[in-house]
């Protein structure tokens, strides 16, 4: 599970600055607003990367790579996920929240289903 804390790069008296994504490619930019206790996910994509941008809330992300133990990790506002293709993952709301899923690949607009495929057993619930 890769996250990162996006850091202000500008501030001043009008606000502030912060980049989600450098010299990335992206496909779709996705906003999902979810109620405190939601769960989002529990799937995987065959061919796309999805990053995902907390906005503003809080969120426990779950992920899993093959087989292998089930990472879990607290997300807040800034912080952002790398998902990288067939890597499980899934989102559980602690308030309401919202986040931005930013994806390159075939999981977009009216294909989103082409390249989402859900679990059998849920990783998070």
């Amino acid at each position: 599970m890769q996250v990162e804390k996006k850091a202000i790069v500008f501030e001043d008296q009008r606000g502030s600055i912060r980049d989600i994504l450098i010299s990335k490619e992206v496909d779709a930019v996705t906003i999902l607003v979810c109620k405190k206790g939601s769960v989002r996910g529990n799937h995987f994509h065959k061919q796309s990367i999805q990053y995902g941008y907390i906005v503003s809330g809080s969120f426990v992300c779950a992920t899993q790579i093959d087989d292998k133990p089930i990472e879990t990790k607290e997300l807040k506002a800034g912080d952002i996920i790398t998902h990288p293709p067939g890597e499980k993952h899934a989102f559980k709301a602690l308030e309401d929240s919202v986040f931005l899923a930013l994806t390159k690949g075939p999981r977009q607009g009216t294909s989103y289903e082409k390249d989402t495929f859900h679990l059998e057993k849920p990783i998070l619930e």
